[in-house]
């Protein structure tokens, strides 16, 4: 089967996830523009986010149902209108971003999108198709159910595998055929997930895996050693580090 064009660099990929939410400058503006926009500067080109739906239907980069971590408010995503949205501040500073606007804003990068709730699935397909940008994204749920829904939207879009999906490959060995990849912690409470044998298993069905969230250096050299195919992480000036060490690090002009 021939390899996608969102999964065509080298192994292994490296990812900003929420655009490096814990690099110093992105503290409290996680999925924000101005976040992905630094990882960009560094010379990230896949970036993973979260989205969900305003009242009125309008898809945005945000990973939590309710915006009290972020902005002290008790107030569901879903329950307010795109205008009332526009309107947050992260951090007093940045906007709370439409994934219309990251798409078109950063026009070279490659995205991951967890669709974090069921009212977010419609509207993002359609978003993807009318923007016709299914080369550069990769669909992702913890949700089986939201997965089932997308790929029957969008039969070509690359996407990972659920929660299900992944403890079927964990507990009994079979690698499940609908999704292309594996996006999986090292550890799940106290059992191990991503394992040698689990890569291997993977790679022998032709299937890809990336890990998140990784920010310790030492583990990050551990899962490149192993082979892994992407790394996540917040830290992203730390796995750019890492990556230049061993000669991994793709620059970007």
């Amino acid at each position: 089967m021939r390899t996608p064009p969102y999964l065509e660099p080298a192994p292994p990929i490296a990812f900003a996830h929420r655009g490096g939410a814990t690099v110093e400058e992105n503290l409290g503006i996680e999925n924000s523009l101005a976040a992905f926009t630094h990882a960009y500067d560094l010379g990230y080109r896949y970036m993973e986010t979260d989205v969900r739906c305003s009242r009125d239907g309008v898809v945005y980069a945000c990973h939590d149902a309710k915006l009290d971590r972020l902005l002290g408010r008790d107030t569901a995503i879903a329950e307010l209108t795109s205008a009332e949205i526009d309107e947050a501040l992260l951090g007093d500073r940045e906007p709370i971003v439409r994934l219309q606007t990251l798409v078109e804003a950063l026009p070279e990068a490659r995205w991951n999108i967890d669709v974090k709730a069921d009212d977010a699935v419609d509207a993002t397909t359609d978003l993807v198709e009318r923007l016709d940008i299914l080369d550069r994204i990769c669909l992702a749920s913890f949700s089986h159910a939201r997965l089932v829904r997308m790929r029957a939207r969008l039969p070509r879009v690359v996407t990972s595998a659920s929660s299900r999906e992944v403890a079927q490959m964990v507990l009994t060995g079979r690698v499940p055929a609908a999704p292309l990849i594996f996006q999986v912690p090292v550890r799940h409470g106290r059992a191990r997930v991503m394992t040698p044998r689990f890569l291997r298993r993977a790679h022998r069905a032709g299937k890809f895996v990336h890990v998140w969230t990784v920010d310790e250096p030492a583990e990050m050299h551990r899962l490149a050693d192993l082979g892994v195919d992407g790394i996540m992480t917040d830290r992203t000036d730390l796995l750019r580090q890492v990556l230049q060490e061993r000669g991994q690090w793709k620059e970007h002009a």
